[in-house]
């Protein structure tokens, strides 16, 4: 709360610096904090039954929300895919979870029957990011099912999710190889990485209080932005820009407390490494696109958090050691 609180309040103050507007970051601080203790509070009643239903909440949210489909509109040239990305994968890691959490080895198996649904709904829906990304929280939740110790683990989804934040910096420096920046760009399109390049430029110029909160697209004129868009679509680079590396710092923060919660939660090791490998695949995805200007990625996210480092009530007021 204390790191939740910390970046509310500086959004607050690089906008009175800048005459920035931080409604968007107050709204997604918001949104992890409530998601968080709703998440902590039903994964301590429901611990099997609160994720289950989230997971069939991200599905259809996912599969229903125009705003989030990849249809035509979205497609060109960005595209809202990495939300829809965002929320498959949060759907596959809460379906895990649950599956974990359940001793009836036939919810176990529907459980994980959910949690495979998610990649042929990734592909009806035209997101391969999707796809990838329930492919590996299944395949992480399995192998962590023989895992006896999560801090190796947790010390390799942050630095899986800094390699790939370190990339994408490298890419919008152009300190990579020609030939390797050269296929990044056939991937991510070329567009992207002049928006990343840009949030970079800002970043250097404006330092530690950032361009000010809301104002990348009034801030970079070089060529016109697709409608309603006004990101980096990159979040590391966007609160370098906007916010400055006090705002980068808070960010990498949040997450690495993330980690640590999820190595002293009481819950199972399976359902914290579970948790731990959906959030690093969140982060990737809000490297290199959009996922956390949606309030339903950013809620969802905290709530996964939450039913993993909740702990089980067990009706006489005692809780387990971790």
């Amino acid at each position: 709360m204390v790191l939740l609180g910390a970046c509310a309040g500086w959004s607050l103050i690089t906008a009175a610096a800048h005459d920035g507007r931080p409604e968007g970051t107050l709204l997604a601080v918001l949104a992890v904090a409530a998601g968080y203790a709703v998440g902590r509070v039903s994964g301590a009643l429901l611990p099997v039954a609160a994720p289950c239903a989230g997971a069939v909440a991200g599905l259809v949210l996912a599969v229903t929300l125009p705003g989030l489909s990849s249809g035509p509109w979205y497609a060109a040239p960005l595209g809202h895919a990495s939300a829809t990305a965002a929320l498959l994968a949060l759907t596959a890691g809460a379906a895990c979870c649950a599956a974990w959490a359940t001793a009836v080895p036939v919810w176990r198996l529907g459980l994980r029957v959910l949690a495979c649904a998610v990649v042929p709904a990734g592909a009806v829906l035209g997101s391969v990011a999707g796809c990838a990304a329930g492919t590996v929280i299944l395949a992480c939740s399995l192998a962590a099912g023989s895992a006896h110790r999560r801090g190796a683990w947790l010390v390799g989804a942050a630095m899986a999710a800094a390699l790939v934040a370190g990339t994408v910096w490298a890419v919008a420096a152009d300190a990579l190889p020609d030939g390797l920046v050269g296929a990044l760009e056939d991937r991510l399109t070329p567009h992207r990485v002049w928006l990343w390049r840009g949030a970079l430029h800002l970043a250097g110029r404006y330092g530690v209080l950032g361009a000010g909160p809301g104002r990348f697209g009034a801030s970079v004129r070089a060529t016109p932005l697709p409608p309603g868009d006004g990101t980096p679509h990159s979040a590391p680079l966007e609160l370098a820009a906007e916010q400055g590396l006090i705002g980068l710092f808070l960010l990498a923060a949040v997450f690495c407390w993330l980690l640590y919660a999820l190595w002293r939660t009481p819950r199972s090791a399976p359902v914290a490494l579970t948790a731990a490998v959906t959030l690093t695949v969140l982060a990737v995805l809000a490297s290199v696109g959009n996922a956390l200007s949606f309030t339903t990625v950013t809620a969802g996210g905290g709530l996964l958090a939450g039913w993993a480092t909740a702990r089980p009530w067990s009706g006489d007021g005692a809780t387990p050691p971790p």
